[in-house]
C-alpha cells in the first residue's frame, strides 16, 4: 500500500513540476532551436510553434523605444515570445546607409534584450529597396554575432514595392549565402513584390538548396481581406512556408479606421493554421497604426491611457493568445 501511495505521489509531483516549468520557462527554454518541417514552424522537438509579437518602428523615426527595457515590458505584461526590430536602411540622415554604426547599436540592444528575456527576436533590414552590398555586409557581421544564439531571425528585405520576383530571389540568393557561412540554422525571412502581398510568385518559383527558409506576408486589415488570404492559402498548400512578420488592423497606409471584424477573421486565419504574426508597430506617431500616444515612456511601464486603441487590441490578442 505504502508502496503505491509513494508511486502516486512521486506521479503528482512530477506532473506539477513539469506544469510549473512550462508556466514559468521563457519561449526559447520552451521551443529551443526552430526550424521549418514542411511548411510549419516548429521548434526542436519537431512540435509546432507559434510566435505573436510586435514590431518596434524604423528605428531611424523612433530611437527611444530601442532599449532592453522596452522589450522586458513587452515581454512581462503584453505577453510577446518574440518582437522584431526594424532597421530603416535608407530614409533619413540617422538610418543605416548613413548611419551604419549607430543603426547597428540600436539594433543590437533590442537584441541582446530578446536574449536577455528569453523571447525570440527578428533582425529586419527594414527596407522598400534591393542594397545588396549594405545586406551583405550588415548580415555578415549580425549572423556572426548572433549566429549561435536560437533567439534570432533574419528578415533580409522588409516589403519589395516595385522589384520583380526574379530580382528580389536573386538578392536574396546572395544575403543567403552569407547567413548560411556563419549561422547554418536560424530561420531565414524571404519577402516577395508588391509589399509582401504577391506570395503567388515565390510559391511558383522558391528559393532552392537553402533550409529554414520562410517567406513573408503583410497585411493591413482594413485594406487586405479574403483574396489574401486565399491566395496565401494556396501558396501554403503549393508547400511555401509563410510567416506574418507585419500586420495590424488598420489600412495599408498604416492610418484610417480599424477594420476590427476583418483583424480578427486574419487572427482566426492565422491561428487555425499556427501562422506565426507580429504586429505593426512600437511607435508614437499620429497615425492609427503607432500603438502608443507621444506620452508612453520610452522604456515601458505604460498606463492604459498610453496606449491608442490599436495598441490596446495587440495587447489584448498577445496576452490571451499567448497564454494558451
Amino acid at each position: 500500500m505504502m508502496k503505491k501511495y509513494l508511486i502516486l505521489l512521486t506521479s503528482v509531483l512530477l506532473a506539477f513540476a513539469c506544469e510549473t516549468k512550462s508556466q514559468t520557462s521563457t519561449a526559447v527554454e520552451k521551443h529551443g532551436q526552430l526550424h521549418v518541417e514542411g511548411t510549419q514552424l516548429t521548434d526542436e522537438n519537431g512540435n509546432a510553434a507559434m510566435l505573436r509579437g510586435m514590431s518596434y518602428g524604423w528605428h531611424n523615426f523612433w530611437p527611444r523605444f530601442y532599449n532592453k527595457q522596452s522589450v522586458k515590458w513587452l515581454k512581462n505584461d503584453w505577453n510577446v515570445n518574440i518582437v522584431r526590430a526594424a532597421m530603416g536602411v535608407d530614409a533619413d540622415k540617422r538610418c543605416y546607409i548613413e548611419s551604419p554604426e549607430d543603426s547597428k547599436e540600436k539594433i543590437k540592444t533590442v537584441v541582446d534584450g530578446a536574449i536577455e528575456a528569453g523571447i525570440y527576436v527578428i533582425i529586419d533590414f527594414h527596407s522598400h529597396n534591393i542594397h545588396l552590398e549594405e545586406a551583405k555586409i550588415f548580415f555578415d557581421e549580425m549572423s556572426k554575432t548572433y549566429g549561435d544564439k536560437p533567439n534570432v531571425i533574419y528578415e533580409i528585405f522588409n516589403e519589395p514595392d516595385d522589384e520583380s520576383w526574379s530580382e528580389v530571389k536573386a538578392y536574396s540568393e546572395e544575403v543567403i549565402k552569407v547567413i548560411r557561412k556563419n549561422d547554418p540554422d536560424n530561420i531565414i525571412l524571404v519577402g516577395c513584390p508588391h509589399w509582401d502581398q504577391d506570395i503567388h510568385l515565390p510559391a511558383e518559383d522558391p528559393i532552392t538548396g537553402f533550409d529554414n527558409l520562410m517567406y513573408t506576408v503583410h497585411f493591413y486589415a482594413a485594406t487586405h481581406d479574403k483574396w489574401l488570404r486565399d491566395r496565401t492559402d494556396a501558396a501554403i498548400e503549393k508547400g511555401l512556408p509563410v510567416f506574418v512578420s507585419e500586420s495590424a488592423g488598420m489600412e495599408a497606409t498604416g492610418d484610417g479606421p480599424l477594420n476590427e471584424e476583418e483583424w480578427q477573421r486574419w487572427i482566426d486565419w492565422m491561428e487555425n493554421r499556427k501562422i506565426s504574426w507580429i504586429t505593426w508597430s512600437v511607435s508614437d506617431k499620429d497615425e492609427t497604426c503607432s500603438v502608443l500616444e507621444k506620452s508612453a515612456s520610452s522604456t515601458g511601464n505604460w498606463k492604459e491611457s498610453d496606449l491608442k486603441k490599436s495598441g490596446k487590441k495587440s495587447r489584448e490578442y498577445l496576452r490571451k493568445l499567448n497564454k494558451q
